[in-house]
Protein backbone atom coordinates (compact mmCIF):
# COMPACT_ATOMS: atom_id res chain seq x y z
CA UNK A 1 0.00 0.00 0.00
CA UNK A 2 1.21 3.48 -0.89
CA UNK A 3 -0.09 6.31 1.33
CA UNK A 4 0.67 9.93 0.48
CA UNK A 5 2.01 11.88 3.46
CA UNK A 6 3.16 15.44 4.10
CA UNK A 7 3.97 17.93 6.81
CA UNK A 8 4.62 21.59 7.54
CA UNK A 9 8.29 22.58 7.97
CA UNK A 10 9.22 23.49 11.53
CA UNK A 11 10.17 27.14 11.91
CA UNK A 12 13.20 26.97 14.22
CA UNK A 13 15.14 30.23 14.10
CA UNK A 14 18.28 28.63 12.63
CA UNK A 15 16.43 27.39 9.55
CA UNK A 16 16.91 28.54 5.97
CA UNK A 17 14.21 30.74 4.43
CA UNK A 18 14.55 29.11 1.00
CA UNK A 19 16.29 25.71 0.89
CA UNK A 20 13.40 23.43 1.87
CA UNK A 21 10.96 25.33 -0.33
CA UNK A 22 13.32 25.03 -3.30
CA UNK A 23 13.71 21.30 -2.70
CA UNK A 24 9.93 20.89 -2.60
CA UNK A 25 9.28 23.19 -5.55
CA UNK A 26 6.93 25.45 -3.60
CA UNK A 27 6.88 29.12 -2.63
CA UNK A 28 8.82 29.99 0.56
CA UNK A 29 6.72 30.67 3.64
CA UNK A 30 8.52 33.93 4.35
CA UNK A 31 10.03 32.68 7.60
CA UNK A 32 12.70 30.16 8.57
CA UNK A 33 12.04 26.56 7.55
CA UNK A 34 14.40 24.32 9.49
CA UNK A 35 13.12 20.74 9.40
CA UNK A 36 10.48 18.78 7.55
CA UNK A 37 9.55 15.74 9.66
CA UNK A 38 8.37 12.60 7.89
CA UNK A 39 7.51 9.91 10.37
CA UNK A 40 5.26 9.04 13.28
CA UNK A 41 7.11 10.90 16.05
CA UNK A 42 4.64 12.52 18.44
CA UNK A 43 6.40 15.86 18.11
CA UNK A 44 5.20 16.30 14.53
CA UNK A 45 3.64 13.20 12.96
CA UNK A 46 3.30 13.30 9.18
CA UNK A 47 -0.20 14.06 7.94
CA UNK A 48 -1.94 11.51 5.77
CA UNK A 49 -3.04 13.21 2.57
CA UNK A 50 -6.42 11.82 1.65
CA UNK A 51 -6.98 10.44 5.14
CA UNK A 52 -10.01 8.48 3.97
CA UNK A 53 -7.61 5.93 2.47
CA UNK A 54 -6.78 4.62 5.95
CA UNK A 55 -9.33 6.42 8.10
CA UNK A 56 -6.81 8.31 10.25
CA UNK A 57 -5.48 11.89 10.08
CA UNK A 58 -1.78 11.21 10.59
CA UNK A 59 0.81 8.47 10.54
CA UNK A 60 1.02 8.08 14.32
CA UNK A 61 -2.74 7.64 14.64
CA UNK A 62 -2.84 5.09 11.83
CA UNK A 63 -0.01 3.04 13.32
CA UNK A 64 -1.75 3.07 16.70
CA UNK A 65 -5.05 1.99 15.13
CA UNK A 66 -3.72 -0.66 12.74
CA UNK A 67 -0.10 -1.56 13.50
CA UNK A 68 -0.24 -4.90 11.68
CA UNK A 69 -1.02 -3.21 8.36
CA UNK A 70 1.08 -0.08 8.81
CA UNK A 71 4.17 -1.71 10.30
CA UNK A 72 3.91 -5.39 9.46
CA UNK A 73 3.66 -8.26 11.95
CA UNK A 74 7.25 -8.13 13.26
CA UNK A 75 7.26 -4.48 14.29
CA UNK A 76 3.63 -4.69 15.42
CA UNK A 77 4.67 -7.35 17.93
CA UNK A 78 7.79 -5.50 19.08
CA UNK A 79 6.54 -2.17 20.41
CA UNK A 80 4.18 -1.18 17.59
CA UNK A 81 6.23 1.92 16.69
CA UNK A 82 7.99 3.17 13.61
CA UNK A 83 11.64 3.00 14.69
CA UNK A 84 12.96 5.76 12.42
CA UNK A 85 12.29 9.41 11.59
CA UNK A 86 13.18 10.94 8.22
CA UNK A 87 13.88 14.67 8.05
CA UNK A 88 14.80 17.26 5.48
CA UNK A 89 17.05 19.68 7.38
CA UNK A 90 18.13 23.15 6.24
CA UNK A 91 20.54 25.09 8.46
CA UNK A 92 21.28 28.76 7.80
CA UNK A 93 22.81 29.20 11.28
CA UNK A 94 24.56 26.73 13.61
CA UNK A 95 22.56 24.26 15.65
CA UNK A 96 23.46 23.54 19.27
CA UNK A 97 26.33 21.28 20.28
CA UNK A 98 24.66 18.03 21.30
CA UNK A 99 24.97 14.31 21.85
CA UNK A 100 22.57 11.39 22.22
CA UNK A 101 22.50 8.44 24.65
CA UNK A 102 22.97 4.72 24.19
CA UNK A 103 19.85 2.53 24.52
CA UNK A 104 20.89 1.63 28.07
CA UNK A 105 21.46 5.26 29.05
CA UNK A 106 18.13 6.27 27.54
CA UNK A 107 16.18 3.60 29.40
CA UNK A 108 17.89 4.36 32.71
CA UNK A 109 17.59 8.13 32.32
CA UNK A 110 13.93 7.98 31.33
CA UNK A 111 13.08 5.70 34.26
CA UNK A 112 14.97 7.94 36.68
CA UNK A 113 13.21 11.13 35.61
CA UNK A 114 9.85 9.37 35.60
CA UNK A 115 10.48 8.22 39.18
CA UNK A 116 11.49 11.77 40.14
CA UNK A 117 8.22 13.10 38.71
CA UNK A 118 9.84 15.44 36.16
CA UNK A 119 7.17 16.29 33.56
CA UNK A 120 8.05 15.01 30.08
CA UNK A 121 7.59 18.53 28.71
CA UNK A 122 9.67 20.23 31.42
CA UNK A 123 12.41 22.64 30.35
CA UNK A 124 15.04 20.70 32.29
CA UNK A 125 13.94 17.22 31.23
CA UNK A 126 16.81 15.26 29.63
CA UNK A 127 15.06 12.05 28.57
CA UNK A 128 11.67 12.50 26.92
CA UNK A 129 11.46 8.84 25.89
CA UNK A 130 13.36 5.61 26.49
CA UNK A 131 15.02 5.23 23.10
CA UNK A 132 18.45 5.95 21.66
CA UNK A 133 18.92 8.43 18.81
CA UNK A 134 21.71 7.57 16.38
CA UNK A 135 21.68 9.85 13.34
CA UNK A 136 22.69 9.78 9.70
CA UNK A 137 22.96 12.92 7.58
CA UNK A 138 23.60 13.03 3.82
CA UNK A 139 24.46 16.30 2.08
CA UNK A 140 21.93 17.42 -0.51
CA UNK A 141 23.35 20.90 -1.02
CA UNK A 142 26.72 21.16 -2.74
CA UNK A 143 28.34 21.61 0.69
CA UNK A 144 27.11 20.71 4.15
CA UNK A 145 29.13 21.99 7.12
CA UNK A 146 29.33 20.30 10.51
CA UNK A 147 31.28 19.60 13.67
CA UNK A 148 31.45 15.94 14.66
CA UNK A 149 33.42 14.05 17.29
CA UNK A 150 36.55 14.98 19.22
CA UNK A 151 39.54 15.49 16.96
CA UNK A 152 42.86 13.66 17.53
CA UNK A 153 44.90 15.08 20.39
CA UNK A 154 47.84 16.00 18.16
CA UNK A 155 45.48 18.26 16.21
CA UNK A 156 44.25 19.82 19.47
CA UNK A 157 47.89 20.50 20.37
CA UNK A 158 48.39 22.07 16.95
CA UNK A 159 45.38 24.34 17.43
CA UNK A 160 46.68 25.44 20.82
CA UNK A 161 50.10 26.24 19.36
CA UNK A 162 48.56 28.41 16.65
CA UNK A 163 46.65 30.31 19.34
CA UNK A 164 49.89 30.83 21.28
CA UNK A 165 51.66 32.08 18.15
CA UNK A 166 48.76 34.44 17.41
CA UNK A 167 48.80 35.75 20.98
CA UNK A 168 52.57 36.36 20.87
CA UNK A 169 52.17 38.29 17.60
CA UNK A 170 49.33 40.45 18.93
CA UNK A 171 49.72 44.04 20.10
CA UNK A 172 48.71 43.14 23.65
CA UNK A 173 49.54 39.49 24.41
CA UNK A 174 47.50 37.74 27.09
CA UNK A 175 49.30 34.40 27.48
CA UNK A 176 47.63 33.75 30.80
CA UNK A 177 44.32 32.94 29.12
CA UNK A 178 45.90 30.28 26.95
CA UNK A 179 47.84 28.85 29.88
CA UNK A 180 44.53 28.26 31.63
CA UNK A 181 43.33 26.32 28.61
CA UNK A 182 46.63 24.48 28.27
CA UNK A 183 46.48 23.41 31.92
CA UNK A 184 43.22 21.54 31.33
CA UNK A 185 44.43 20.07 28.06
CA UNK A 186 47.57 18.81 29.81
CA UNK A 187 45.70 16.76 32.39
CA UNK A 188 45.10 13.02 32.65
CA UNK A 189 41.73 13.23 30.88
CA UNK A 190 42.28 16.33 28.74
CA UNK A 191 39.12 16.48 26.65
CA UNK A 192 36.71 15.68 29.47
CA UNK A 193 38.51 18.03 31.88
CA UNK A 194 38.48 20.89 29.38
CA UNK A 195 34.84 20.49 28.38
CA UNK A 196 33.68 20.24 31.99
CA UNK A 197 35.68 23.32 33.02
CA UNK A 198 34.44 25.39 30.07
CA UNK A 199 30.79 24.47 30.65
CA UNK A 200 30.76 24.81 34.43
CA UNK A 201 32.88 27.95 34.68
CA UNK A 202 31.99 29.60 31.41
CA UNK A 203 28.22 29.77 31.74
CA UNK A 204 28.10 31.87 34.88
CA UNK A 205 28.57 35.26 33.25
CA UNK A 206 31.61 37.13 31.99
CA UNK A 207 33.69 37.11 35.18
CA UNK A 208 35.00 33.54 35.24
CA UNK A 209 38.33 32.31 33.93
CA UNK A 210 36.65 30.27 31.20
CA UNK A 211 34.85 33.39 30.00
CA UNK A 212 38.19 35.15 29.68
CA UNK A 213 39.52 32.20 27.67
CA UNK A 214 36.46 32.23 25.40
CA UNK A 215 36.85 35.92 24.64
CA UNK A 216 40.59 35.63 24.05
CA UNK A 217 40.22 32.61 21.76
CA UNK A 218 37.50 34.44 19.83
CA UNK A 219 39.78 37.44 19.33
CA UNK A 220 42.78 35.34 18.29
CA UNK A 221 40.73 33.27 15.85
CA UNK A 222 40.31 36.38 13.71
CA UNK A 223 44.06 37.01 13.51
CA UNK A 224 46.15 36.60 10.37
CA UNK A 225 48.19 33.90 12.13
CA UNK A 226 45.07 31.80 12.73
CA UNK A 227 43.56 32.44 9.30
CA UNK A 228 46.77 31.32 7.56
CA UNK A 229 47.21 28.17 9.65
CA UNK A 230 46.32 24.59 8.69
CA UNK A 231 43.32 24.96 11.04
CA UNK A 232 41.88 28.02 9.29
CA UNK A 233 38.41 26.42 8.77
CA UNK A 234 38.16 25.76 12.51
CA UNK A 235 39.14 29.32 13.36
CA UNK A 236 36.68 30.70 10.82
CA UNK A 237 34.02 28.58 12.54
CA UNK A 238 34.94 30.15 15.88
CA UNK A 239 34.20 33.56 14.41
CA UNK A 240 30.89 32.44 12.92
CA UNK A 241 29.77 30.83 16.17
CA UNK A 242 30.79 33.84 18.25
CA UNK A 243 28.66 36.12 16.09
CA UNK A 244 25.56 34.09 16.95
CA UNK A 245 26.51 33.00 20.50
CA UNK A 246 29.01 35.58 21.84
CA UNK A 247 30.75 34.41 24.98
CA UNK A 248 29.34 30.88 24.80
CA UNK A 249 31.92 28.25 25.90
CA UNK A 250 30.81 26.11 22.97
CA UNK A 251 32.84 28.51 20.81
CA UNK A 252 36.03 27.13 22.38
CA UNK A 253 34.74 23.56 22.49
CA UNK A 254 34.34 23.72 18.71
CA UNK A 255 38.14 23.82 18.39
CA UNK A 256 38.33 20.42 20.07
CA UNK A 257 36.06 18.89 17.42
CA UNK A 258 36.46 17.67 13.87
CA UNK A 259 35.48 20.35 11.37
CA UNK A 260 33.77 18.54 8.50
CA UNK A 261 32.70 19.64 5.04
CA UNK A 262 30.49 17.17 3.20
CA UNK A 263 30.16 17.39 -0.55
CA UNK A 264 26.81 16.50 -2.08
CA UNK A 265 26.10 12.80 -1.57
CA UNK A 266 28.56 12.37 1.30
CA UNK A 267 27.35 11.29 4.73
CA UNK A 268 28.13 11.31 8.44
CA UNK A 269 26.88 8.74 10.94
CA UNK A 270 26.61 10.04 14.49
CA UNK A 271 26.62 7.19 16.98
CA UNK A 272 25.71 7.50 20.65
CA UNK A 273 28.00 9.84 22.55
CA UNK A 274 29.21 11.71 19.45
CA UNK A 275 29.24 15.45 20.12
CA UNK A 276 28.18 17.31 17.01
CA UNK A 277 26.58 20.40 15.54
CA UNK A 278 25.33 21.12 12.05
CA UNK A 279 26.53 24.50 10.84
CA UNK A 280 25.10 25.15 7.38
CA UNK A 281 23.54 23.36 4.43
CA UNK A 282 20.66 21.19 3.28
CA UNK A 283 20.68 17.52 4.18
CA UNK A 284 18.62 14.37 4.38
CA UNK A 285 18.65 13.29 8.03
CA UNK A 286 17.57 9.85 9.18
CA UNK A 287 17.53 8.89 12.84
CA UNK A 288 16.02 6.61 15.39
CA UNK A 289 12.63 7.95 16.46
CA UNK A 290 13.60 9.66 19.71
CA UNK A 291 13.75 13.14 21.20
CA UNK A 292 16.61 12.54 23.64
CA UNK A 293 19.12 15.38 23.24
CA UNK A 294 21.88 16.33 25.69
CA UNK A 295 23.12 19.82 24.79
CA UNK A 296 26.61 21.16 25.31
CA UNK A 297 26.63 24.78 24.21
CA UNK A 298 25.60 27.17 21.43
CA UNK A 299 22.07 27.28 22.76
CA UNK A 300 19.85 29.11 25.24
CA UNK A 301 18.25 25.77 26.10
CA UNK A 302 18.87 23.62 29.15
CA UNK A 303 22.36 22.13 29.61
CA UNK A 304 22.82 19.40 32.22
CA UNK A 305 26.61 19.27 32.43
CA UNK A 306 26.76 16.19 34.64
CA UNK A 307 24.47 14.12 32.41
CA UNK A 308 26.18 15.35 29.25
CA UNK A 309 29.58 14.28 30.58
CA UNK A 310 28.20 10.81 31.31
CA UNK A 311 26.83 10.50 27.76
CA UNK A 312 29.74 11.95 25.79
CA UNK A 313 32.32 9.68 24.22
CA UNK A 314 35.63 11.52 24.62
CA UNK A 315 37.61 9.11 22.46
CA UNK A 316 39.29 11.10 19.67
CA UNK A 317 38.16 9.95 16.23
CA UNK A 318 38.46 10.83 12.58
CA UNK A 319 35.33 12.42 11.12
CA UNK A 320 32.72 9.60 11.16
CA UNK A 321 31.99 9.51 7.45
CA UNK A 322 29.75 6.73 6.17
CA UNK A 323 30.47 5.88 2.53
CA UNK A 324 27.54 4.57 0.48
CA UNK A 325 27.51 0.98 -0.75
CA UNK A 326 26.37 0.23 -4.28
CA UNK A 327 23.37 -2.10 -4.13
CA UNK A 328 22.32 -2.35 -7.76
CA UNK A 329 22.10 -0.22 -10.88
CA UNK A 330 21.18 3.31 -9.82
CA UNK A 331 20.92 2.45 -6.10
CA UNK A 332 23.30 3.08 -3.21
CA UNK A 333 22.69 2.40 0.47
CA UNK A 334 23.82 4.26 3.59
CA UNK A 335 23.72 1.43 6.09
CA UNK A 336 25.02 2.18 9.60
CA UNK A 337 25.50 -0.53 12.18
CA UNK A 338 22.12 -0.06 13.85
CA UNK A 339 18.87 -1.99 13.28
CA UNK A 340 16.63 1.08 13.31
CA UNK A 341 17.15 2.36 9.79
CA UNK A 342 18.87 2.30 6.42
CA UNK A 343 18.74 4.99 3.73
CA UNK A 344 18.69 4.26 0.00
CA UNK A 345 19.32 6.77 -2.75
CA UNK A 346 17.72 5.54 -5.98
CA UNK A 347 18.42 7.40 -9.22
CA UNK A 348 17.02 5.22 -12.02
CA UNK A 349 17.82 7.45 -14.98
CA UNK A 350 16.62 5.81 -18.20
CA UNK A 351 16.16 2.38 -16.61
CA UNK A 352 14.50 1.04 -13.49
CA UNK A 353 15.95 0.90 -9.99
CA UNK A 354 14.91 -1.69 -7.43
CA UNK A 355 15.08 -1.64 -3.65
CA UNK A 356 14.13 -4.56 -1.41
CA UNK A 357 12.31 -3.59 1.78
CA UNK A 358 12.72 -5.34 5.13
CA UNK A 359 9.99 -3.25 6.73
CA UNK A 360 7.89 -0.11 6.24
CA UNK A 361 9.43 2.73 4.25
CA UNK A 362 9.10 6.44 3.59
CA UNK A 363 10.02 7.77 0.15
CA UNK A 364 10.91 11.43 -0.44
CA UNK A 365 11.41 12.67 -4.00
CA UNK A 366 14.13 15.08 -5.09
CA UNK A 367 14.00 16.73 -8.50
CA UNK A 368 11.56 15.56 -11.19
CA UNK A 369 8.94 13.02 -10.17
CA UNK A 370 9.24 9.24 -10.26
CA UNK A 371 6.89 6.28 -10.50
CA UNK A 372 6.83 3.66 -7.76
CA UNK A 373 5.61 0.12 -8.17
CA UNK A 374 5.50 -2.48 -5.41
CA UNK A 375 5.00 -6.22 -5.24
CA UNK A 376 1.32 -6.08 -4.28
CA UNK A 377 0.13 -2.77 -5.80
CA UNK A 378 -0.32 -3.54 -9.46
CA UNK A 379 -0.56 0.08 -10.58
CA UNK A 380 2.36 2.47 -10.51
CA UNK A 381 2.09 5.49 -8.21
CA UNK A 382 3.42 8.82 -9.46
CA UNK A 383 5.20 10.90 -6.81
CA UNK A 384 6.05 14.50 -7.74
CA UNK A 385 8.97 16.70 -6.77
CA UNK A 386 9.23 17.23 -3.02
CA UNK A 387 6.36 14.84 -2.25
CA UNK A 388 6.53 11.78 -0.03
CA UNK A 389 4.73 8.48 0.45
CA UNK A 390 4.56 5.86 3.16
CA UNK A 391 5.01 2.30 1.94
CA UNK A 392 3.65 -0.63 3.92
CA UNK A 393 6.04 -3.59 4.28
CA UNK A 394 3.85 -6.00 2.33
CA UNK A 395 5.09 -4.33 -0.87
CA UNK A 396 8.37 -6.17 -0.33
CA UNK A 397 10.26 -4.49 -3.16
CA UNK A 398 10.07 -1.13 -4.87
CA UNK A 399 10.63 -0.53 -8.55
CA UNK A 400 11.49 3.11 -9.25
CA UNK A 401 11.38 4.66 -12.71
CA UNK A 402 11.62 8.24 -13.93
CA UNK A 403 14.07 11.14 -13.99
CA UNK A 404 14.01 12.05 -10.28
CA UNK A 405 15.82 10.79 -7.18
CA UNK A 406 14.04 8.71 -4.54
CA UNK A 407 15.37 8.89 -0.99
CA UNK A 408 14.03 5.77 0.72
CA UNK A 409 14.13 5.37 4.49
CA UNK A 410 13.33 1.96 5.89
CA UNK A 411 14.24 -0.33 8.75
CA UNK A 412 17.48 -2.26 8.90
CA UNK A 413 17.58 -6.00 8.40
CA UNK A 414 17.04 -6.52 12.15
CA UNK A 415 13.67 -4.75 12.16
CA UNK A 416 12.23 -6.91 14.89
CA UNK A 417 14.87 -5.81 17.40
CA UNK A 418 14.36 -2.08 16.83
Amino acid sequence: MFVAIGNTPRDYAWGSTSAIAEFRGVAPSGGPEAELWLGAHAGSPARILGAASVGEPDLAAWIAADPATALGPELAEHGARLPFLLKLLAAAEPLSLQAHPTPEQARAGFAREEAEGVPVTAYDRNYRDQFHKPELVVAVSERFEALSGFRPLDEVAGVLQVLRDADAASEQPEPGALELLAARLGGADPLRDTVEWLLRDGRGGDTGEASWVTQRVTDLAASDVARRSPYAPSFETVGALAEVYPGDPGVVISLLLNRVTLQRGEALFLAAGNIHAYLAGLGIELMAASDNVLRGGLTPKHIDVTELLDVLDFTPIAPPRLPPAEVSAGVVAFRPDVPDFVLYQAEPGTGAARVRLDGPAIVLIEGPGVELRGATDGDAVTVARGDSVYVTPDEGELEITGPGIAWIATTGSLAASA
